[in-house]
């Protein structure tokens, strides 16, 4: 599946990958790749399979089969570690990748995200979304726009960046019916991840829009209690898709948790 996998692929260094949301694709890490690449890192960052350029798998859905694509690609780029960003969706694949190869892993941004399973309620509404959308595919974007755009931005930004949210639009409307059940399944099957998290001695940054609605300030403290060696930084003014929303703050975030994690140079 690596040899589909659509990778974009920049920059020297020590690598950085970083995981996009659902139901975007990796244009969403376009500021954060910038800043780290300047900072002088490789960075990859894949569109998962079923968006942007990746076909979707063929498969069962599991955030496992996700993660052995990242992997099977970092493979063939003979990258054995690197620092793992990845927001919402990201992170849970983030999560999948620790567990089966934790030593490829020297650190974590964790983005939006959550590291618990999903409730009962959770799962069930997942599973009305799939549906839904396999059930009439052509009104794939209008169900998106009401039962999932709502969620991915915060108050804020729907206030008052306009372009931010025509531009997540613009990316919703860009998703697959098949792609969108799909990752409901996977992500409704996904396990607990606190332990794996808590397995990994590596330097973890949890970053966080105050405004998100999909991911509580609770998770993000679970997570931080969870790992071994992590930060909060919590970011005003961006939601759940705080990469997009504020850019330079999660920039900014994400520089310093590279910068430890390479730790100090010599000239």
């Amino acid at each position: 599946m690596s040899d589909d996998l659509h990778v974009h692929d920049t920059g020297e260094g020590p690598v950085l990958v970083l995981l996009h949301a659902f139901p975007c694709d990796g244009r969403m890490w376009e500021p954060q790749a910038r800043a780290a690449v300047a900072a002088g890192w490789r960075v990859l960052v894949p569109d998962l399979p079923g968006f942007g350029a990746s076909p979707l798998a063929d498969a069962p859905p599991s955030l496992d089969t996700v993660a052995e694509a990242v992997l099977s690609a970092l493979d063939d780029r003979d990258v054995a570690r690197c620092v793992l960003g990845g927001i919402s969706l990201g992170g849970y694949v983030s999560f999948a990748i620790a567990r089966r190869r934790p030593d490829a892993v020297a650190g974590l941004l964790l983005c939006d995200t959550k590291a618990t399973a999903d409730s009962d309620a959770a799962r069930e509404n997942r599973e009305r979304l799939a549906r839904l959308c396999l059930d009439t595919p052509g009104d794939t974007l209008r169900i998106l726009e009401q039962a999932v755009l709502p969620g991915l931005l915060g108050d804020t930004t729907r206030a008052e960046r306009p372009d931010v949210v025509d531009r997540v639009r613009g990316w919703l409307a860009d998703a697959d019916a098949q792609a969108v059940a799909w990752y409901q399944r996977a992500m409704a099957a996904r396990p607990d991840s606190r332990d794996d998290l808590g397995r990994l001695d590596v330097p973890t940054l949890v970053a966080w829009g105050v405004e998100d609605a999909l991911s509580s300030r609770e998770e993000q403290d679970l997570m931080v209690a969870a790992a071994r060696d992590a930060d909060l930084v919590a970011i005003d003014g961006a939601g759940h898709l705080a990469c997009v929303e504020d850019p330079d703050a999660v920039s900014t975030a994400l520089e310093r948790l590279l910068e430890v994690v390479r730790g100090p140079r010599t000239s």
